[in-house]
């Protein structure tokens, strides 16, 4: 933590933590491949999580007026057993397998909106069958390595919600999931003294970043907003799959 590399890595990936906490999907997941440059992916995915639950604090706040009710009734006990099946097979599952699948996932959803973008889309209602299946795998893969956007987004991008109604549903959601995986990462890896301290450190980072994502959240015009939505999760699966050919 005395390397001033590492706080300068370390604060940026807090940043996108926060920026994502703020309205800017898909950012956060930035987060733990920048960290993995210094300490290996499990430990920067334990690190991460206090700081995703101390910006999902301020995003409840930004965010408690804007979200959907509906979704929400589906997506989080759905998400709530996606934590629970991560943990039970977190010795089994591969965190390879796992990415590839996502990765090849959300390549496939946005290419096949672009293919239609120029076709009229009428929006989709929530689904209850889709949303258990979509919000579940949300919280496996989130568990596993913080990458619960791809699912998520997958289920509801297509029913094309107002930005800020869609940023707020998205906070709300990870900030319950969030939480729930605070118990079973300390379970896996104890939280030591370095750990807490490295966590500390970087609060200030993601909270200026929660603030910054909120503010370019309102600015940005809808249909700019979920372009960038559609190129972050395009550009952050090809980040999954690119892991896992390099391996």
């Amino acid at each position: 933590m005395d390397d001033p590399h590492y706080l300068i890595w370390a604060g940026l990936a807090a940043a996108m933590v926060g920026l994502s906490k703020g309205g800017l999907p898909t950012v956060g997941m930035l987060s733990v491949p920048i960290l993995s440059l210094f300490m290996s992916p499990v430990k920067a995915v334990v690190m991460l999580l206090p700081i995703y639950i101390i910006s999902d604090m301020v995003g409840l706040w930004l965010y408690r007026k804007n979200f959907s009710a509906i979704n929400l009734k589906i997506l989080v006990p759905a998400g709530l057993g996606g934590v629970l099946m991560g943990w039970l097979t977190a010795s089994l599952v591969s965190d390879t397998a796992v990415k590839m699948m996502i990765g090849l996932m959300g390549v496939g959803f946005v290419l096949n909106a672009w293919r239609k973008r120029n076709t009229a889309q009428t929006p989709r209602p929530a689904s209850r069958i889709k949303g258990l299946l979509w919000g579940g795998l949300s919280g496996f893969t989130s568990f596993i390595s913080h990458a619960g956007g791809p699912p998520f987004q997958v289920y509801l991008l297509p029913q094309q919600l107002p930005k800020l109604v869609f940023a707020g549903t998205s906070t709300l959601f990870f900030a319950v999931i969030n939480l729930a995986k605070l118990g079973p990462y300390h379970q896996l890896q104890p939280y030591g003294p370095n750990d807490l301290t490295g966590a500390l450190v970087l609060i200030p980072f993601a909270l200026v970043g929660t603030v910054v994502g909120a503010y370019l959240t309102r600015k940005i015009a809808d249909d700019w907003f979920f372009k960038w939505v559609q190129v972050g999760l395009l550009l952050v699966s090809l980040k999954l799959i690119l892991d896992v050919v390099r391996a």
